[in-house]
């Protein structure tokens, strides 16, 4: 739900008030994650999705219905029931609530205010039937995690974009401060015109967090990936040749940094999908750090076996 506050927020304060379905569970296999949601407004115009197009006739009825008259809906959504009702290709089925949402509704309404920061975490209580199996639901957005991208080069601009898309808070670190501008890097949440290394020393990262160097200069990259290496960042990575990895590694070792430290490094950074300009090279960085984020094998999906989306917890 939140991945669509601002659009909802908009109708909200013009006075609009929404049918909206979120899911609070899904059983087996489905496209979508809890919290996703389905709004629509007054016009008829549906914002978000629910389920990549499944079952979204039956989510927009609900919406309507519950737009036009209140009440609540707390239902499940495809499954393998009747052969000729809509249901999920991959066999999976959704729970969802559906409810109207009015400004007058404070709590969900403040909540979708609040997630528009990105770095604050937003919990809400969703309405659900109190008949209905599994409680109350509460849906959580955590703060967004943090991606710090060393150097004010092109690459950076393109990186910093599919970041976003990701749900990263984007931080663009260069010491040349003629490079680093808000105006050159318009997607980035911050530019920072400070020794990388400085800047890193003074930030508290964890391990959902991204450190990627794009400089490929000694005097920035060793001693930003010293603090970087020995930091609870659960990414790494630095740009360069081979050539300039196996350099860069002796320089750590010489640094102190241990082995463990070491190969926790992506260096060349990125999977190997066969491009190289800046928005292909931005693509094969963000899916290494999906990869390792989620634990998967990163092989093509028609090249394995089983659940193609993985088992959530309801």
């Amino acid at each position: 739900m939140f991945e669509i506050a601002r659009e909802m927020l908009a109708e909200l304060e013009a006075g609009a008030p929404l049918g909206v379905v979120v899911v609070t569970a899904v059983h087996g296999s489905a496209p979508r994650a809890v919290g996703s949601a389905m709004a629509v407004t007054r016009d008829g115009r549906a914002i978000g999705s629910i389920s990549g197009g499944c079952v979204e006739g039956e989510a927009y009825d609900l919406a309507t219905q519950v737009l036009a008259e209140g009440g609540l809906v707390d239902v499940d959504l495809g499954g393998e029931g009747d052969l000729y009702a809509a249901g999920l290709a991959c066999g999976g089925s959704l729970g969802v609530v559906a409810f109207r949402l009015s400004e007058d509704d404070g709590a969900v309404v403040q909540a979708l205010r609040e997630s528009l920061v990105p770095n604050e975490r937003v919990e809400v209580r969703i309405p659900r039937h109190p008949e209905r199996a599994g409680g109350p639901f509460s849906l959580v957005r955590e703060a967004a995690p943090a991606m710090v991208i060393v150097g004010a080069v092109d690459f950076s601009g393109a990186l910093a974009s599919a970041a976003k898309a990701l749900g990263y808070r984007v931080t663009v670190v260069d010491a040349r401060p003629v490079f680093a501008t808000q105006a050159r890097f318009p997607e980035a949440d911050e530019v920072v015109a400070m020794w990388p290394d400085r800047y890193l020393a003074g930030v508290a990262l964890d391990e959902r967090d991204a450190v990627c160097v794009l400089t490929h200069e000694e005097r920035f990259d060793i001693p930003t990936l010293e603090i970087a290496l020995r930091s609870e960042a659960g990414y790494v990575g630095a740009m360069g040749s081979r050539r300039t990895h196996e350099r860069r590694v002796a320089r750590l070792r010489e640094a102190g940094l241990g082995e463990e430290q070491i190969a926790r490094l992506r260096s060349p950074i990125g999977l190997d999908l066969g491009g190289s300009t800046p928005s292909e090279t931005a693509v094969s960085i963000v899916a290494e750090i999906l990869r390792d984020r989620t634990e998967a094998s990163g092989a093509p999906l028609s090249q394995r076996e089983g659940a193609i989306h993985p088992s959530q917890r309801t």
